[in-house]
């Protein structure tokens, strides 16, 4: 008997404090390497109003279309008309700790922590933003291969906080 084929599309909100840098390079990560089985947003808790140019750099360098990007807060995605989020993914450790809304549904939370981008000089700076972006991609690239059935509401659950855990 052949195994039903689960197929739809996931909404992803990442979130992190500023909404700048890692949550935005999560987003953009997330809409390239899902190849339309996922669509991701992102949004800080108290955002910065700016997208880093790192990570616009970053996120161009993959493809990815950056004009639409503003840093911009999770309140955006409360509204009855905002889409419906399946995951929220903190990336920030004092995104993970604050209070988060009552998302509506339910979704699945995990959090996928990264350190802050940081350097003294610019050189050290760009090589802090490469290795983040390398280490969202290492966690990016495990969600986008899970098979379809994976990717049932209870068993992704489990999964998701899980790969939050791998090494990089």
């Amino acid at each position: 008997m052949a195994q039903p084929t689960f197929n739809r599309v996931f909404n992803v909100l990442f979130l992190c404090t500023a909404n700048s840098a890692r949550s935005v390079m999560s987003e953009g990560l997330l809409n390239i390497l899902g190849q339309g089985r996922f669509n991701a947003y992102s949004a800080g808790t108290h955002p910065s109003g700016k997208i880093h140019p790192y990570t616009i750099e970053l996120l161009q360098s993959i493809g990815y279309e950056t004009s639409h990007l503003h840093s911009k807060s999770w309140q955006e995605f409360e509204h009855s008309n905002a889409p419906h989020m399946d995951i929220i993914i903190t990336v920030c450790d004092k995104a993970h700790g604050e209070a988060c809304p009552a998302w509506p549904g339910h979704p699945i939370s995990a959090h996928w922590g990264y350190e802050d981008p940081r350097g003294d000089t610019e050189e050290e700076k760009r090589a802090s933003f490469s290795k983040i972006f390398a280490q969202i991609k290492r966690r990016i690239d495990l969600l986008v291969s899970l098979p379809s059935e994976k990717l049932q509401h209870l068993s992704l659950n489990d999964t998701v906080k899980e790969i939050g855990k791998t090494t990089i």
